[in-house]
């Protein structure tokens, strides 16, 4: 696939800068910046005065870790509780000179938003009121059945822990199920450390996927990695998982954060009270 000088300084800004690397204290692997706006209390403030809020995609597999299940002792259900403790994961994002050079990264600390394990997707948000100036586009909800086999791709992400580089290769699955849960292939090359990194299309620079599994070959004693037959979880399972926990301001203008995280808290307060209930309760 030839590229024009243009088209290279496109792909630097809208697939290689968004992405950053994840870090837990036992894990890494790859994310991108979905979302960096001013949030709705400053957004009508003069640009110096205005706070952002930044969201980073990425894997679940990659801060599984950072996850923990604790037993806790409710004085109101009289018995002992499992309950959910997220820990701070770390976001690295790269600077970068002379369009291709990179020139170190800067870390921040991230909050685990929201989770899922079966589809394997995870939201970051960026404890900074920094503005990122480059933002993944998200292919539009809904049109998936016009993403035609054949069409080239660019997988981006932070293969073995490097920086971040990108790939180029075409998409040739739509249909294979993996656990239950519809994966897509394509042939853009990636490694491990690339999980919870980005499948673009080529042509539009459009987002449409978490890079989340490779293939491998049990080959006597040793594994044989297919790089070049590489899952991502589709841009339809991603806007499902944003509609499911409340994330629709990240692609809709029509929500705000504000709105959204109110939808959210008052989801996770039912099925808090669902943990606080008698075991017994309802019983006959």
């Amino acid at each position: 696939m030839k590229l024009s000088e243009k088209e290279l300084k496109e792909i630097h800004k809208k697939v290689l800068y968004p992405v950053v690397r994840v870090r837990t204290e036992k894990a890494g692997g790859t994310g991108l910046i979905i979302y960096s706006k001013p949030t709705p209390e400053t957004k009508d403030l003069p640009e110096d005065e205005k706070e952002y809020e930044t969201y980073v995609i990425t894997c679940h597999h990659v801060i599984e870790d950072a996850i923990k299940f604790v037993k806790k002792w409710s004085s109101i259900a009289k018995r002992e509780i499992t309950v959910e403790d997220r820990q701070l994961v770390q976001v690295e994002v790269f600077k970068y000179e002379k369009l291709s050079r990179c020139i170190g990264g800067t870390t921040y600390q991230a909050e685990i938003v929201a989770w899922d394990k079966e589809l394997d997707i995870a939201v970051l948000k960026l404890r900074t009121t920094e503005k990122f100036k480059y933002v993944a586009k998200l292919y539009p909800k809904g049109q998936e059945d016009k993403i035609y086999l054949g069409r080239p791709t660019i997988a981006c992400g932070c293969s073995l822990g490097h920086e971040p580089l990108f790939t180029i290769g075409h998409l040739v699955a739509k249909h294979d199920v993996i656990e239950n849960k519809e994966y897509w292939m394509n042939t853009a090359n990636t490694i491990f450390g690339n999980s919870g990194g980005a499948v673009f299309l080529a042509d539009t620079l459009e987002y449409i996927g978490v890079t989340a599994r490779i293939t491998a070959l049990q080959l006597g004693f040793g594994v044989d990695v297919i790089t070049w037959m590489g899952f991502f979880v589709p841009i339809t399972s991603v806007y499902n998982f944003l509609d499911e926990n409340f994330l629709m301001f990240i692609y809709d203008p029509n929500y705000t954060s504000t709105q959204c995280a109110e939808m959210r808290k008052k989801k996770e307060e039912e099925e808090q009270r669902k943990l606080y209930l008698p075991e017994d309760l309802g019983k006959s």
